[in-house]
């Protein structure tokens, strides 16, 4: 058991910024991250910002444009992600900073390409 995290693209028309179904959508992963709170918490932080309506951030998904993306890389950049903790999150170590901006980079391709990007996690 643990966090689990997702990114996704798709070139399907999502009906919300948030809590949209992925299931059937022919999404392919462009990243994956385990047991990295801090991301999460800046994710979770994204998701209640564009009307995100679940108490808990488990399961569902937010979707990120190239503003967004500014923003995390801003804050990746200068260690700036929020403190998160969980029972199942583990630890955020800073060793996952290389894979964080590589992930901004994927994701501003794939949306240069016409692609949403869009997160998810399970723990």
């Amino acid at each position: 058991m643990g966090l689990d995290m997702y990114a996704y693209k798709t070139k399907a028309k999502l009906n919300s910024e948030t809590d949209f179904s992925s299931m059937n959508v022919g999404s392919d992963e462009i990243m994956y991250w385990r047991k990295h709170p801090n991301l999460h918490g800046w994710m979770q932080g994204l998701y209640e910002s564009k009307g995100g309506q679940s108490d808990i951030f488990n399961g569902n998904t937010v979707i990120l444009d190239a503003n967004d993306l500014d923003i995390l890389e801003t804050a990746i950049e200068n260690n700036d992600l929020p403190q998160t903790s969980g029972f199942f999150f583990g630890q955020t170590d800073g060793s996952e900073k290389e894979g964080d901006l590589e992930f901004v980079a994927k994701a501003r391709i794939a949306i240069s390409e016409g692609y949403s990007v869009y997160y998810s996690s399970w723990w």
